[in-house]
């Protein structure tokens, strides 16, 4: 795959590749009877300015960022396009106030002091910020996220909070284990008032996370190809 940064003009490479795995999430949905569209966000984390608008100019508008710091070059750099952006990294308190100005969604909410932070920094001009909880669902040590049992108590009190419009649950489970989709999956459903957003799924996994339910889908490499380093 090849993108020309001085122009930003995308590659049959990389048109085809988007077409590819639109077309795979269309089929998992349709094997797993979804009869909604799944949201395809395009984790652009490490690659260039260039490569972001060329997707852009093919129709995607979704992009995924882990990077505070990064982000918000991207984000000044993109501001005459009408992207929706997604924060999916890890959140240190003292980024949540350059998080809740600038991005459409927070995928990794895990802790109250967290979501707490982020309602009361939204300004009030861009309305609520849409949150998803990121759960630890297979109980990795080295993983942030809430726990299986944390969930109920945290999507309550985070439903409280001004500023803040919780739409779902994310995880990030340990690679092989599939499973864990469904076990999201699960716990949603077991909550009074089931949540419509499941983030789930990467660029090796996507499809099994679709079939499980997910309604977005975190894809990088499979998508840009290996980032720049």
């Amino acid at each position: 795959m090849r993108v020309n940064r001085r122009y930003g003009k995308i590659s049959t490479t990389m048109q085809e590749t988007r077409q590819q795995i639109i077309s795979r999430i269309q089929q998992a949905a349709g094997q797993a009877g979804v009869h909604r569209s799944v949201r395809l966000v395009a984790v652009s984390k490490g690659q260039p300015v260039a490569a972001i608008r060329a997707l852009y100019h093919q129709g995607q508008r979704d992009f995924g960022e882990n990077y505070l710091q990064e982000a918000t070059e991207k984000i000044k750099a993109c501001q005459d396009l009408d992207i929706t952006w997604h924060f999916i990294g890890a959140i240190q308190s003292n980024k949540t106030r350059a998080i809740a100005e600038q991005f459409d969604w927070v995928h990794t909410v895990d802790r109250l002091k967290i979501a707490r932070r982020l309602a009361e920094q939204r300004p009030e001009h861009l309305g609520a910020i849409n949150v998803l909880l990121q759960v630890n669902i297979d109980d990795q040590p080295s993983k942030a996220g809430a726990s299986v049992a944390e969930v109920p108590q945290l999507v309550e009190q985070v439903r409280s909070l001004a500023g803040l419009r919780l739409k779902g649950l994310m995880c990030i489970p340990a690679p092989g284990n599939s499973a864990a989709f469904a076990e999201l999956a699960k716990l949603n459903a077991t909550l009074p008032d089931p949540l419509p957003e499941l983030s789930m799924g990467m660029s090796g996994d996507y499809p099994q996370a679709i079939q499980a339910g997910a309604s977005m889908v975190r894809i990088g490499t499979a998508l840009f190809g290996p980032r720049d380093r």
